[in-house]
C-alpha cells in the first residue's frame, strides 16, 4: 500500500503541527484543513494546501475530502472539558463518512491513552478529569472501526513539547502507560502510514524510558 496523498485533520498546533512537519520531510502531498487563518501561511510555506472548514461542519468536511483524490485521513482533532461542544467524536465522524465516500485506503484516528479499554492504565483521579473527554473519544475509535475502513488508533500517554527522543513505542498493550513528546507521535504517526503492521489496530503510544511502572509488555515493531 503506497501512500501519498495525505488529508490531515488538527493541524494548526501540537501533535497535528508535528505530524505535518514529519510529513513535509517526506516529500508528500498534504492537504490540511483549518478552521481559522491563523496558521494558514506557516502551513503554506511548508508546501502545505490548506482548506478552511470546521470538521463539526459535514459539508465543509466533505467538499474538502471529495474535492481530489486523497490516500490517507489522519486526525488528531479533539476538544478540552471545558468545550461545549467538542471534535472529539462528530467531527471525528464526519471525517471518518467522508473518508468512507472517498474510498481512502487508510484513517489514523489520534486518540488518548485513558479511552476504551486504557481506561484503568491512568489514574482514577485523571481519568474522572477527563472522562468528557474520554467518552467522546472512545465514540470516535468504534465509529472508525465499524467503518470498514483500514483504520490506525493510536493512543499517547501524556504528551510532552520538547524535541522528539526517538524512543517512541508502540503496543496493544492497554495496561501500559506514561508520557511521550508530541514529536514522537508524530513519527509513530507517519512509520504507521505505510506500515501494514499497523493495520486494524488499537496501539498506545509511550516513550520506552516514561513508561509507568516498567511493567513487561510486548511493542509493535513497525516494517
Amino acid at each position: 500500500m503506497i501512500i501519498s496523498n495525505i488529508f490531515l485533520a488538527g493541524a494548526s498546533r501540537g501533535v497535528g503541527r508535528e505530524i505535518a512537519n514529519c510529513l513535509t520531510a517526506q516529500n508528500l502531498q498534504i492537504k490540511a484543513l483549518l478552521r481559522t487563518e491563523d496558521t494558514r501561511s506557516q502551513l503554506e510555506e511548508m508546501g502545505i494546501k490548506v482548506v478552511l472548514g470546521d470538521a463539526l461542519n459535514v459539508n465543509d468536511v466533505e467538499n474538502a475530502i471529495l474535492e481530489e483524490p486523497i490516500d490517507a485521513v489522519i486526525s488528531t482533532i479533539g476538544g478540552v472539558p471545558k468545550d461545549s461542544e467538542r471534535a472529539d467524536y462528530l467531527g471525528n465522524k464526519n471525517l471518518i463518512d467522508a473518508a468512507v465516500k472517498a474510498g481512502v485506503k487508510k484513517f489514523i484516528l489520534i486518540s488518548s491513552i485513558g479511552s476504551g479499554n486504557s481506561a484503568n492504565a491512568i489514574p482514577p483521579q485523571a481519568l474522572e478529569t477527563l472522562k468528557p473527554v474520554l467518552i467522546e473519544k472512545e465514540k470516535a475509535e468504534q465509529y472508525l472501526i465499524a467503518s470498514g475502513l483500514t483504520y490506525t488508533v493510536i493512543r499517547p500517554g501524556g504528551l510532552k513539547s520538547e524535541p522528539a527522543t526517538g524512543n517512541g513505542i508502540l503496543t496493544e498493550d492497554p495496561k501500559i502507560a506514561g508520557t511521550i513528546h508530541r514529536a514522537d507521535v508524530a513519527q509513530l504517526v507517519c512509520r504507521s502510514l505505510n506500515s501494514e503492521k499497523a493495520n486494524n489496530k488499537v496501539l498506545s503510544a509511550i516513550d520506552e524510558n516514561m513508561i509507568y511502572g516498567q511493567p513487561e509488555f510486548e511493542k509493535l515493531i513497525l516494517d
